[in-house]
């Protein structure tokens, strides 16, 4: 009876054992098949996600490499306008300068032949309205001069000149000297510095490379001091500055006008 019932017992603990196990095999082959699909379809989820971004990746680079070739043919179209258009502004540039010359050369020759031709007119009408100086003033090249008839010191006589925005002559080339000679003063003032020492008289060609012109104020002129003055075309005399003779004063001449030139109409009173 107890070894029936011991292999009762054993048969149903076998058996509960063996449905323990065939329990046991079904849970641990169909546990892990749930695991296994849904990680399959992330590996597929994750692989398929790495084809899209490769693929935008290479999309992007090909459409970067497209703009960047289009940029750079933009760029160097731009890159030769710029050179085109800087070499055409160096040769309108050049050309311009070309012709500023050309037209500076053409009023220079005209500015010429207008003084010319007025000096001619000059010479027949003293008092012409294409003369560059004032009325009763000589013409002489580019500086005009006049004779002042009222005696008076050096001093005094730098001060007349000075009213009409000239000086006491001076004659530093030859040209001048020419045209003072023709003039034959006779004891006018020259606008050569006061002496301490008397000097009875020089040659008047000296004074071309004097450096005795006066330059300085005369303000403060003692009387003891001496001023050349001209007296015969030859030779510069000196006398006591406070003495009293006449006066020739010089200035610069104006430009010609040339379109006074070429009219003949009365002159305008000028001071």
């Amino acid at each position: 009876m107890s070894e029936e019932v011991t292999y009762a017992d054993l048969k149903f603990q076998d058996s509960s054992k063996i449905e323990h196990v065939q329990k046991f095999d079904q849970v641990g082959i169909k546990a892990p098949s749930a695991p296994s699909h849904g990680l399959h379809k992330r590996d597929l989820a994750l692989i398929l996600l790495c084809l899209l971004l490769m693929t935008g990746l290479g999309i992007l680079g090909s459409m970067f490499h497209l703009t960047s070739k289009r940029e750079m043919e933009k760029l160097k179209k731009l890159q030769n306008f710029k050179e085109e258009l800087q070499k055409n502004v160096s040769l309108q540039l050049m050309y311009n300068m070309d012709i500023c010359k050309k037209i500076r050369n053409i009023s220079t020759t005209l500015q010429e032949l207008a003084t010319k031709l007025c000096y001619e007119l000059y010479r027949r009408e003293p008092e012409h309205k294409c003369k560059p100086c004032p009325k009763e003033w000589m013409w002489h090249e580019d500086s005009c001069y006049k004779l002042f008839k009222n005696y008076d010191t050096w001093q005094n006589s730098g001060k007349t000149c000075s009213a009409h925005n000239a000086s006491l002559l001076k004659i530093r080339n030859k040209s001048v000297l020419e045209f003072i000679k023709s003039q034959e003063l006779y004891n006018y003032w020259l606008g050569l510095s006061p002496r301490k020492v008397y000097t009875k008289y020089k040659n008047l060609d000296e004074t071309l490379i004097s450096s005795n012109w006066f330059t300085r104020n005369t303000s403060d002129l003692s009387d003891g001091k001496y001023c050349g003055f001209i007296t015969n075309i030859e030779y510069v005399f000196y006398d006591y500055c406070t003495s009293r003779k006449y006066s020739v004063c010089e200035k610069l001449a104006d430009p010609v006008k040339i379109e006074s030139t070429l009219m003949n109409e009365e002159p305008d009173e000028r001071m």
